[in-house]
């Protein structure tokens, strides 16, 4: 008999070779029913798959990130098979699951157009009916290519020939389709519901444009019809919010043609950047960090140093002072180095925190640029952190407490991630295996829930990630928390202990928005351009309904000002009406309306954005309720 541990660390009994799908009937049909894959001693795996050895089993259901991958898998091979029913000379590329659903790259002698898109979603759910069971098989290297040659299929033998020597090759097939992939795939195309392709766009084989150029579908799938109408409802919702078509339309920022990725901030988007720089310092200074500024370029023997030229170097811009080669800064870890190198340390200066608003520049492909979201230059909210051993977790807790505050500023809930040592890493076993486990730790000392993402560290060491969730339910990875053992050692970073002896600290590095435009991009999307009264550009538009109110309006202005409240008068010729309508367009926290009554009577007719006509206040009044909210940022 096996013995199986499960996900809530009871204890399980079954016969060896007792299939996962077994596995989970066992527990309950429903389970059984409802599962998509399992997660088998840390690896994703098919219900098909056969338990051998005491191992630990995690079920997995739609409701979770790698079930959803199974299903979304599943139904990118289903897409596939449609396509290939419908133009069979059409060549298979690849077809991941993603975030949101997934794609597939297919090579095409005319791209597709919204019939044959149509007529592929028509075909693909047809093969969700037929219920077609997925059958799973290996093959020899020799085999697989002359399998995908036979099929003249001449990407997936690119693929095959690409992988490792002794690497299993897999293969699943369902009806007349048979692809090459790793899996792990549901048991038959009728456990997918219902599916809808979304959007198709030109890519590069390999994401190099110096491959073929291919044609990739976009699609979603789901287990109830209901879940894919309102995610439907959900992406019109997201068209409204869209950061580019608001940040346009609210005068915050623009992209000009003449630099394509580096965005211009306006003065109303000015006015929400330093805001939000001025919230950061503020709780900063709070958490005992000190404020620094490194230089945007650097010459490359640092960027050799650190390491980042060896795994980086793709994304640096590059020039030459002097016949000295220098480079634009990606991350500004480096430039903190050299500051907490500049004068020598005693352990009674630890923990040292540092922090950064640092602008980095990263060349990003044009094909992937995206308003405020993908840039190629940004400003990180960094911060280093230089603490004994004995003060890491500590230290990664207060962290853990300032990112939850700072978060819940904005009304975000968020999950977390635990991302361990990468293919490209620096250093020894023992030091990844002695940071992962103090990151781990200080998670549970918090009882905080987190997934493990094998391998997505960074180069010199595991981190937390931060992912926010907004008002429609999409995840943001911003805030991380990186270990860091190997930039210290490179940099031979010491302090005097109390021994009297050098010692080597330990580093964190940190951001919470990750970058402040891409944040600024996902506060506009949040809010729909709404901002609480805090952070908005004009807090107040202030309304006079004639010419003869303008005065009046004029000394209601000073005094807002006086008590450093961001406001504008809108003194054009035109009905109380359209002005009313023109600030509610403009997303503005509050009006005052100002006429005849209102000047007799010393007072202000008060609008809210969010509650419509309040009536008159006196000014005092008005101004005493307005700084309240501001002063406790009320969302």
């Amino acid at each position: 008999m096996l013995k199986i541990t499960l996900k809530d660390g009871s204890i399980r009994e079954i016969e060896k070779g007792t299939s996962v799908l077994d596995l989970a009937k066992s527990i309950s049909e429903g389970l059984a029913r409802n599962a998509t894959s399992a997660e088998v001693n840390g690896e994703i795996r098919d219900l098909r798959y056969i338990l051998e050895e005491d191992s630990s089993v995690n079920i997995l259901t739609f409701d979770q990130e790698d079930g959803k991958k199974a299903y979304w898998h599943t139904t990118t091979h289903i897409m596939a098979q449609a396509v290939k029913r419908l133009y069979p000379d059409t060549k298979l590329g690849i077809g991941p699951a993603i975030d949101n659903g997934f794609y597939y790259d297919f090579k095409v002698d005319k791209p597709f157009d919204e019939e044959s898109l149509s007529k592929i979603e028509e075909e693909a759910n047809k093969i969700i009916k037929e219920d077609l069971e997925i059958k799973r098989f290996t093959l020899s290297r020799e085999e697989a290519i002359n399998l995908m040659k036979k099929n003249k299929e001449e990407y997936k033998v690119q693929l095959i020939e690409e992988l490792p020597e002794g690497e299993e090759i897999s293969f699943y097939q369902q009806g007349e389709y048979v692809d090459l992939c790793a899996g792990p795939h549901l048991l038959s195309t009728g456990k997918v519901k219902v599916m809808k392709i979304l959007s198709t766009s030109a890519a590069y084989w390999k994401g190099d444009q110096n491959n073929d150029s291919m044609q990739r579908i976009y699609g979603i799938s789901f287990p109830k019809a209901s879940m894919l109408e309102e995610y439907l409802k959900m992406l019109e919702e997201a068209k409204k919010r869209d950061h580019k078509k608001l940040g346009k339309e609210l005068e915050l920022f623009m992209i000009a043609p003449e630099g394509p990725g580096f965005p211009f901030f306006l003065p109303k988007g000015m006015i929400l950047r330093n805001t939000l720089e001025d919230f950061w310092r503020k709780k900063h200074i709070q958490n005992g960090y000190q404020e620094i500024k490194t230089p945007v370029i650097l010459n490359e023997e640092l960027w050799h140093r650190s390491g980042h030229w060896d795994h980086y170097k793709e994304n640096m811009y590059t020039t030459k002072i002097d016949d000295v080669d220098y480079a634009l800064k990606p991350m500004n870890c480096p430039g903190g180095m050299l500051v907490y190198k500049s004068k020598m340390r005693s352990y009674k200066d630890l923990p040292l925190r540092m922090g950064e608003l640092g602008l980095v520049h990263r060349h990003e492909k044009s094909g992937e640029l995206n308003g405020l979201f993908r840039v190629r230059c940004f400003t990180q909210d960094d911060a280093h952190i230089f603490c004994l051993p004995e003060q890491i977790e500590s230290e990664i807790v207060n962290l853990m407490h300032l990112i939850n505050e700072v978060y819940s500023m904005f009304g975000f809930t968020y999950t977390v991630e635990l991302s361990t040592r990468p293919e490209d890493s620096m250093g020894s076993d023992e030091v990844w295996e002695l940071a992962e486990e103090s990151l781990k730790k200080a998670l549970q000392h918090e009882n905080i829930d987190y997934h493990i993402n094998e391998g997505d560290g960074a180069f010199y060491g595991p981190k937390i990630d931060f992912h926010i969730k907004d008002c429609l339910g999409r995840d943001w990875q911003c805030g991380t928390i990186q270990l860091d053992f190997q930039m210290p050692e490179r940099f031979d970073l010491t302090y005097i202990g109390e021994d009297g002896e050098r010692h080597r600290p330990v580093m964190l590095h940190r951001v919470i928005f990750g970058s402040i435009e891409r944040f600024i991009g996902i506060l506009i999307e949040h809010f729909a351009g709404a901002f609480p009264t805090w952070l908005s550009p004009v807090q107040v538009k202030i309304l006079p309904i004639t010419d003869n109110n303008i005065g009046y309006a004029n000394k209601i202005k000073e005094e807002l000002e006086r008590h450093e409240i961001r406001v504008e008068i809108d003194d054009r010729n035109e009905k109380i009406g359209y002005k009313i309508r023109e600030a509610q367009v403009q997303k503005v926290p509050y009006m005052l309306v100002i006429g005849q009554k209102e000047m007799e009577d010393n007072t202000v007719g008060v609008r809210s954005r969010k509650d419509g006509d309040i009536g008159a206040n006196s000014l005092e009044e008005f101004i005493n309720n307005i700084k309240e909210e501001i002063q406790n940022y009320s969302l």
